[in-house]
């Protein structure tokens, strides 16, 4: 009868190990993320940097070591979204920076867009950012 009892003890708590001892749920949403420009215009030409930040829009810390799969520049914002140019990572910078090597072929409005995994979220990070170009 003692060992029933034992077993029974024994199993309720691991329950209670399970059930209290996990871990609190992310409290964060993959809304709660966001990318910023650091600088919103450019110069016109080739292998011009762009830097961007992940923010955490609560706490308004940067995110880093977020992996960005999609990127896309594009005049869109001017009409002319078959106007595209190559985007490549470019490696370096603060934690919570992203930089990239464009190149602007002509003066206006160009979209960035961009899709990233914030590493403990479901879900995706994606932005339209529009840098403009002067000469």
């Amino acid at each position: 009868m003692k060992s029933f009892d034992y077993s029974r003890a024994v199993a309720a708590a691991l329950i209670g190990m399970a059930v209290f001892g996990t871990a609190p749920a992310a409290l964060a949403d993959i809304k709660d993320y966001e990318f910023k420009l650091v600088d919103q215009t450019v110069k016109t030409g080739a292998d011009k940097i762009v830097t961007v930040r992940l923010l955490n829009k609560k706490t308004g810390k940067p995110v880093p070591d977020a992996v960005i799969f999609a990127t896309r520049l594009d005049m869109a914002p001017d009409g002319m979204q078959e106007m595209v140019t190559k985007v490549a990572s470019v490696p370096g910078g603060e934690p919570g920076t992203y930089k990239f090597k464009v190149n602007f072929s002509m003066e206006g409005r160009w979209q960035l867009s961009l899709g990233a995994k914030v590493q403990g979220e479901t879900g995706t990070v994606e932005s339209k950012l529009v840098v403009t170009a002067q000469k």
